[in-house]
């Protein structure tokens, strides 16, 4: 085996780092007047700067230990979450300038909802719908927000099919015009401008925007589907830059039950959980920067 000299001889220096406290669950009760409400979230925060010693030589003086960034989370919360991307902007804000060495970090909350029983003042149960998400990236005084929802399952039983695609001799797909399209969106979307923006209202709109274009047309394909679902948020919101889009195609399957003499005209189906189709795409303004450095740090996304 031979051994590149050049290679072996080379200086070995640190690369890329990020550290801190993953998944820090925190639930804030407001009980400002009896009727309560419920902020549920799972935090994240990971810094970045100046960590070149602890790696080099075990030198801790600029380790903001990962107990004092979960514990920042719980204080913050105390003055109350708002909406999961302002917290993260004040958990980044806070990082940033109370350390000096703190050169940014990635801040990431998935938010839960949570529905009244029977309109109770108290009394909650936990929505499964969907799950909110939001990204902070903060280098030096630049913040980057990016805003999501996953886990949202959508389906129609009709005005969908799939037609005219090329043929080899392993294609055995039927083609059809008539079918069931079923996903679970998993949506990002990233703000050019966040002044003024009322993070909640935006995300209120941007799900519904994407439930209503899902089922608004006849769709030849989940990518047509996937990019006007795009297209339509990024024509009602000029604040955002870009979104992505990440859905499985949840196929279901017409089931032949000519074995027991009955017909089936589409009204039988079997849900097969996998293998299944995987669609990923990004709708765009053109003249919108890329935010490579910004989406490396977002993984699951093309």
């Amino acid at each position: 085996m031979s051994i590149d000299t050049n290679l072996s001889s080379s200086k070995i220096v640190l690369g890329q780092n990020q550290y801190g406290k993953a998944e820090v669950r925190v639930v804030r009760v407001s009980r400002d007047t009896d009727r309560h409400s419920i902020e549920d979230l799972n935090v994240s925060s990971q810094l970045h700067g100046d960590f070149l010693t602890a790696h080099t030589e075990g030198n801790n003086e600029h380790v903001v230990p990962t107990d004092t960034q979960k514990n920042t989370v719980y204080a913050f919360a105390r003055e109350g979450v708002g909406s999961p991307e302002d917290f993260l902007l004040r958990l980044a804000d806070h990082f940033t300038s109370e350390f000096d060495w703190v050169s940014g970090g990635r801040w990431e909350a998935e938010q839960y909802g949570w529905e009244r029983i029977n309109d109770h003042d108290h009394s909650f149960v936990r929505s499964n719908r969907e799950v909110r998400t939001a990204v902070v990236v903060a280098d030096g005084d630049r913040r980057t927000v990016v805003s999501g929802v996953q886990e949202l399952t959508v389906l129609k039983t009709t005005q969908s099919g799939f037609e005219g695609y090329p043929k080899d001799k392993y294609t055995t797909l039927a083609e059809t015009d008539d079918r069931i399209m079923a996903t679970d969106v998993k949506a990002r979307w990233r703000f050019a401008d966040t002044s003024g923006v009322d993070f909640n209202a935006v995300y209120d709109d941007v799900t519904s925007i994407l439930l209503a274009k899902f089922g608004e047309k006849y769709s030849s394909a989940l990518q047509q589907t996937m990019f006007e679902m795009g297209k339509a948020v990024l024509e009602a919101h000029p604040e955002i830059a870009e979104i992505k889009l990440s859905l499985p195609n949840n196929h279901h399957f017409v089931i032949d039950l000519s074995f027991c003499g009955l017909d089936n005209p589409n009204v039988v189906f079997h849900a097969d959980d996998r293998p299944y189709g995987f669609i990923e795409a990004t709708v765009r303004r053109e003249d919108a920067d890329d935010a490579a450095a910004v989406w490396e740090l977002i993984p699951g996304f093309c």
